[in-house]
C-alpha cells in the first residue's frame, strides 16, 4: 500500500530542508476527521525559524507543490498544515489491498531488526495474581505487534526464582515441611508457608538470619538447597505453564534470575577494572551520584553475595552476545522505575553504546483490589486463574440468555471471557494505576472487548447471509464515497500507522483504542446504510467494506491477543 504519510513528508522536506525521517515523525492523524486526513505541526519550526507557528503554515502551504491524484488540498488550521487525501485513492488502496489473502501489512520496518521483550516474569513457589496480569498481556501484545511489523522478535519470561526469598523458602520447608503435601495443589502450599515465614522473620531475627545463611548455601551449590529449589521451581512452572496456555501465550527463553547466577563475576570484574565499583559498609556500590540519581546501585551485598541488580546486569550482558538487540524492553511495574534508572546507567561500562540505547523500561501502573495493595506476604491477592474461570463463567451466563440455542457454549464463552480481561487490561494506558473492579472487567456493555468481538461477529452473519466476498475489481468505489464508508477507509487506512505507534510508544492500548472506533464506526455504517440491497454495485461495494472491517478487527484484536467467535 502507498505510504501516504511518507509521500506527504517528502513535499514538506523540500520546502523546508530538515531531514524527511524526522518530518515523517512530526506528521500526526488529526483527532477531528474534518481537519484531513493528516497534520503537520509547524510548531516544531517556530523556535528554528522565529515565526509564529501559523505564518510558517501558511507560506509552507504556499510552497508545497502537491499533486491533486493524491492530494485534495490543503488547508491550515491554526498552526497545522492539514492535508485532505483524494478519496478516490484512498478507497482503491485499501479495497485492493484489503480483499486480497496476503498479510495486510507490507512494511519492511522491522527487517533486520532485533527486539527483545522481558515480560511475565512471575516468582517461583508463589500464586499467579492480578498483579502479574498487565505485564504478562502487555508483552505478550507488544511481542505479536512488533513481530507482525517483521521484527526479529525474541519474548523472555524472566522468572523470579532466585534471590533471597528461597532462602525463606528453603527455611520453611526444614521448619514445616512435614507439614505440607506438595504435589497436591503447590502453590497454595508453598505460599502458605512464606506467609508464615516472614510473619516469623519479622519476630526473630536469629530466623531471619537462617534465611540469608539459606539463600548463601544455594548460591554456594548445596545439594539439598537446589535440590528443594528445583522442586519448588518444578511444581511452579506446572501451574504457570497452565496459565499459559489457557491466555495462548508463549515464550522464546525462560531463563529467569538462576540462570544469572554464575555470570555476575564477569560483571564484578568489568565494574572493579573500569574503576567503578567501590565499598560502602562492607557492600560493593556503583556511585550514581554523577547522574542525577542520589541512591547507589549496590552490586554485592556484606556477606558477599549477589543481587538481583548484579544478575540484571549479568543478564543485559548476555541478552547483548546473544540477541545483539536493537532494542530491549522490560515490561515491569513502575515501582521499579529507580532500579532500572540504576542499571541502565551503570550498563553503560558493560556493553557498547547500540546496547545501552537500546534498553527501555516499559512500565505501568499497578492492580489493586478495590480494598486496597495486594500482598503475597500477606496473603492478599487474586489468582488469575480464579478472574479467568469466574469471567468465563459469567460470559457463559450472558451468551446463554442472549442466545440460548447457540452451540459451542463453552468454546465461545471462554473466547468472550478471555477478551473481557484482555481489553480491559490492555485498554488503559501503561502509565495508570488500575483498580480491579470485578463489574467494571465483566461489563459486556460499551468500550470492552466483547463489543469488539460482538462487531466482528455481526461482519461474519452479513458475510454469510449473502454467501460471497467480492473481488476489488468487483467493486465500484464510487459507492463508497459517503460520509460513514469514508470514515471507515480512513481509519483502516490508518492501521499500519497505529501499529507504529504501539512499537514508538510501546502502548497497547493505542491499538485498543483504535479496534474501538472502527467498531463504533462499523456500527455508525451499519445503521445508516443498508448493506443487502437490490443494486449490485452498491452491495458488492458495501459488502466488500464490511469484510475489510471484520479482517482489520479480527487482524487487531489477535495483536492484543484476544480471539473472535464465529458467533455470539
Amino acid at each position: 500500500m502507498t505510504n501516504l504519510k511518507k509521500e506527504i513528508a517528502k513535499q514538506i522536506t523540500k520546502a523546508t530542508k530538515l531531514k524527511q525521517e524526522e518530518i515523517e515523525n512530526y506528521i500526526e492523524t488529526p483527532k477531528d476527521i474534518k481537519n484531513g486526513d493528516y497534520a503537520f505541526p509547524c510548531f516544531y519550526l517556530a523556535k528554528e525559524l522565529k515565526k509564529a507557528p501559523t505564518q510558517i503554515a501558511e507560506e509552507l502551504k504556499q510552497q508545497i507543490e502537491f499533486n491533486s491524484d493524491i492530494i485534495e488540498k490543503i488547508e491550515v488550521i491554526g498552526g497545522y498544515l492539514n492535508f485532505f487525501i483524494n478519496k478516490e485513492l484512498l478507497t482503491k488502496e485499501v479495497i485492493n489491498n484489503i480483499l486480497c489473502e496476503k498479510q495486510y501489512i507490507n512494511s519492511n520496518i522491522g527487517k533486520e531488526k532485533n527486539i527483545i521483550i522481558d515480560y511475565s516474569g512471575p516468582n517461583i513457589a508463589k500464586p499467579f495474581h492480578i498483579g502479574h496480569l498487565r505485564t504478562t498481556l502487555i508483552g505478550n501484545s507488544l511481542y505479536k505487534v512488533y513481530k507482525y511489523l517483521g521484527y526479529n522478535t525474541t519474548g523472555i519470561n524472566h522468572l523470579g526464582d532466585y534471590g533471597t526469598q528461597f532462602g525463606k523458602m528453603i527455611e520453611a520447608y526444614k521448619m514445616w515441611g512435614n507439614e505440607y503435601n506438595l504435589e497436591e495443589e503447590p502453590i497454595n502450599k508453598m505460599m502458605d508457608m512464606y506467609v508464615r515465614i516472614n510473619a516469623l522473620c519479622k519476630e526473630d531475627e536469629k530466623v531471619l538470619a537462617n534465611c540469608r545463611e539459606d539463600f548463601k548455601l544455594l548460591e554456594n551449590g548445596d545439594k539439598y538447597c537446589v535440590d528443594l529449589w528445583n522442586k519448588f521451581k518444578d511444581l511452579s512452572m506446572i501451574e504457570f505453564n497452565r496459565i499459559y496456555d489457557i491466555l495462548d501465550i508463549k515464550f522464546d527463553s525462560y531463563n529467569g534470575e538462576a540462570f544469572y547466577a554464575d555470570k555476575v563475576q564477569e560483571v564484578v570484574d568489568i565494574l572493579e577494572r573500569k574503576g567503578k565499583l567501590i565499598e560502602s559498609e562492607g557492600a560493593k556500590i556503583v556511585d550514581l551520584e554523577y547522574a542525577g540519581i542520589s541512591t547507589p546501585c549496590i552490586i554485592q551485598k556484606t556477606d558477599g553475595s549477589s543481587i538481583y541488580a548484579a544478575r540484571d546486569l549479568a543478564a543485559i550482558l548476555y541478552r547483548a552476545r546473544t540477541y545483539d538487540f536493537d532494542k530491549a524492553l522490560y515490561v515491569v511495574a513502575y515501582e521499579q522505575n529507580l532500579h532500572f534508572k540504576q542499571i541502565f546507567e551503570v550498563a553503560k561500562y558493560i556493553v557498547d553504546e547500540k546496547y545501552y540505547k537500546g534498553l527501555k523500561h516499559v512500565s505501568y501502573g499497578m492492580v489493586n483490589l478495590p480494598t486496597g495493595k495486594m500482598s503475597t506476604r500477606l496473603g492478599n491477592v487474586v489468582k488469575i486463574e480464579d478472574l479467568i474461570n469466574e469471567t468465563i463463567s459469567k460470559a457463559k451466563d450472558i451468551i446463554t440468555q442472549k442466545n440460548p440455542d447457540l452451540e459451542n457454549k463453552e468454546e465461545i464463552a471462554k473466547k468472550v471471557g478471555l477478551g473481557a480481561i484482555i481489553f480491559n487490561t490492555l485498554s488503559t494506558a501503561n502509565n495508570k494505576d488500575q483498580i480491579f473492579d470485578w463489574d467494571q472487567a465483566l461489563n459486556f456493555q460499551g468500550e470492552t472487548g466483547p463489543y469488539i468481538q460482538y462487531t466482528y461477529v455481526r461482519t461474519k452473519s452479513i458475510l454469510e447471509k449473502v454467501g460471497y466476498i467480492p473481488k476489488a475489481e468487483e467493486i465500484n468505489i464510487q459507492k463508497l464515497s459517503d460520509e460513514y464508508s469514508q470514515n471507515i477507509i480512513k481509519l483502516i487506512y490508518y492501521f499500519e500507522d497505529i501499529l507504529v505507534q504501539v512499537t514508538k510508544k510501546d502502548e497497547p492500548s493505542i491499538l485498543a483504542r483504535y479496534l474501538i472506533n472502527l467498531s463504533k464506526n462499523f456500527s455508525i455504517f451499519y445503521n445508516e446504510n443498508k448493506i443487502i440491497t437490490q443494486e449490485e454495485e452498491l452491495q458488492n461495494a458495501r459488502i466488500g467494506l464490511t469484510y475489510a472491517v471484520g479482517k482489520i478487527l479480527k487482524i487487531g484484536a489477535s495483536l492484543l491477543g484476544m480471539q473472535m467467535p464465529d458467533k455470539m
